[in-house]
């Protein structure tokens, strides 16, 4: 069995790195489908989409691509 283009901890890696004080928890077992709650103050006073897409940013290709399904809760500290 050959190990997914992609794994959960990569994908939080990324996002932590592309949403400066960040913390994401991304959980996907099977290389292709993931669930993320990403926490970040950058967050504050947008709109779900919009904060969705700020997430998709920092995957880059990776969304539509290894990635085939990413389930996102964003919330802001204090949420």
């Amino acid at each position: 069995m050959r190990k997914p283009a992609v794994d959960a901890e990569t994908i939080r890696e990324l996002i932590e790195a592309g949403l400066p004080g960040a913390k994401a928890q991304v959980q996907g077992d099977d290389g292709v489908h993931f669930e993320a709650t990403v926490v970040s103050e950058a967050f504050r006073g947008k709109l779900p989409l919009a904060r969705h897409r700020m997430v998709y940013a920092t995957l880059g290709e990776l969304m539509g691509g290894a990635i085939h399904a990413l389930q996102l809760k964003t919330v802001t500290p204090d949420e």
